[in-house]
């Protein structure tokens, strides 16, 4: 069910263009699971007209967290929302991550590149919870694109993080970085989050080691709930290649229905 509330927000942390917000939102908060989305209105104006779609970052008791960059008009509008203002959300919205009670005991590994690291706090959580033993793959450009690094290791989770310009961790791409380490460890499982470029190259690791997995994907939504058909991508269900919406039949995929380049060029 789909829940339109007005949620306080009564805490804002930030670096540089990054952002984590926490809201107060019982109604949203109680129901939401790993991988699903909101989609916040950011102007009380007509300009930009359309919500943004933003993963959910976490959610517990009462309270919700959303983890964002700014990377246009509508999360820059975002970003300058203050402490005990009220944000007007929807949600929670979309299909979310699978957690199969066969992880118990088992690694599985969850990659995130940039702010795709969002949704992969709350799932690792959850699958700590059922007994999984998740590892977290965090890529960014550079040490300044892991603002969450401190805050995982915290929570307890293995970490490990890679840069493109080798300033912190594994010096290369996440995708690197889950090569080599495929070559010591054997997850359960992958999760991924992230550019449609490094999902691919996963998708394409995930294919040579035979290892299932799902990814979530972003998309440009006009609605968040199917309605607009703005969101569409092209997914091989069931023998078949269909397009799917993003918002509604996903925006979790798993890797193997993915058709990448269709996706990429059409």
């Amino acid at each position: 069910m789909v829940i339109d509330r007005q949620a306080r927000l009564v805490e804002v942390q930030s670096w540089n263009d990054y952002f984590l917000f926490t809201l107060e939102s019982p109604e949203i908060a109680t129901k939401a699971q790993p991988g699903q989305f909101l989609m916040i209105k950011v102007s009380e104006f007509t300009q930009p007209l359309l919500r943004r779609p933003i993963s959910l970052h976490n959610a517990e008791g009462p309270r919700l967290q959303i983890f964002f960059q700014i990377a246009g008009e509508g999360t820059r509008l975002l970003s300058q929302k203050k402490f005990g203002e009220r944000l007007n959300l929807l949600g929670p919205l979309g299909q979310g991550f699978t957690i199969r009670p066969e992880f118990r005991g088992k690694e599985v590994f969850c990659v995130g590149g940039g702010r795709g690291l969002a949704p992969l706090y709350f799932l690792a959580r959850e699958l700590l919870r059922t007994g999984a033993r998740p590892v977290i793959f965090y890529g960014g450009r550079t040490a300044a694109d892991l603002p969450l690094q401190e805050r995982l290791e915290k929570s307890g989770f293995e970490v490990l993080v890679s840069t493109d310009d080798g300033s912190a961790g594994f010096p290369g791409f996440v995708t690197s970085l889950v090569e080599e380490t495929l070559k010591k460890r054997r997850p359960e499982f992958l999760y991924a989050c992230g550019p449609d470029p490094m999902m691919e190259k996963l998708a394409e690791i995930c294919r040579g080691e035979k290892l299932a997995g799902e990814f979530s994907l972003e998309a440009i939504m006009g609605c968040g709930f199917g309605a607009c058909w703005g969101c569409v991508k092209k997914i091989r269900r069931n023998g078949q290649e269909k397009y799917l919406k993003v918002c509604q039949d996903g925006p979790v995929f798993p890797h193997d229905e993915i058709i990448w380049q269709e996706n990429d060029h059409g």
